[in-house]
């Protein structure tokens, strides 16, 4: 019986997860399985890979066959490369305190790479969340901004035709006083003038 192993599909339409199993090759994607290894979820970032090396480590020596989606993951975890030193192992390469001792090195470089990925992720969204509040903010501001100008009463300016109007209805009732007053002053020099020349016949 030739067995895969695969991913099986669970939850729901949008929001899927994954069972790691394996399977014979001829039965059902979601049909009956021989062992659940673990489980995949991609819903998260990074995605939540939860698997059982030992076991899955020894359906990979039998020889069982995986998808591309279930060797993927496999590598991710290390149990390929784990493998790989074993193989070393059998042929002599390496001995067993080197194979522990270089996957030992391999598997912390991994962990730190997940935990540099996750702390910028984490930093990316606290960033993202302050600049969407600072927006907001700026965007509240003007909004306050436009409705203070629209409840300020606006005072109204007299219209310029208005006052040139007015300026010329004054200068007209300037020009007759003026007139008025350069005919009068004749009318009181002239009694004057007479009073004088009528002295001399009174003597």
């Amino acid at each position: 019986m030739a067995t895969k192993i695969r991913l099986q599909r669970h939850g729901k339409k949008a929001n899927a997860f994954y069972h790691i199993v394996t399977a014979d090759s001829r039965a059902p994607r979601d049909g009956k399985f021989i062992e659940k290894l673990g489980t995949y979820n991609p819903n998260t970032n990074p995605a939540t890979i939860d698997i059982d090396f030992d076991r899955t480590m020894y359906w990979v020596q039998v020889g069982a066959e995986m998808t591309d989606t279930a060797r993927a993951l496999l590598s991710y975890k290390g149990i390929l490369y784990k493998n790989h030193l074993i193989k070393g192992v059998a042929k002599g390469a390496l001995t067993e305190e080197q194979v522990e001792e270089r996957f030992a090195k391999w598997l912390k470089e991994k962990e730190d790479k997940i935990a540099s990925k996750a702390s910028g992720l984490e930093k990316d969204a606290t960033k993202a969340k302050a600049d969407a509040l600072k927006a907001e903010a700026e965007v509240s501001a003007a909004r306050a901004i436009e409705i203070e100008a629209k409840n300020t009463p606006v005072e109204a300016a007299p219209e310029p035709e208005a006052a040139t109007a007015l300026e010329a209805a004054e200068t007209t009732e300037e020009v007759p006083v003026a007139e008025a007053k350069t005919e009068e002053a004749p009318t009181e020099e002239t009694p004057t003038e007479d009073a004088s020349k009528e002295e001399p016949k009174a003597e």
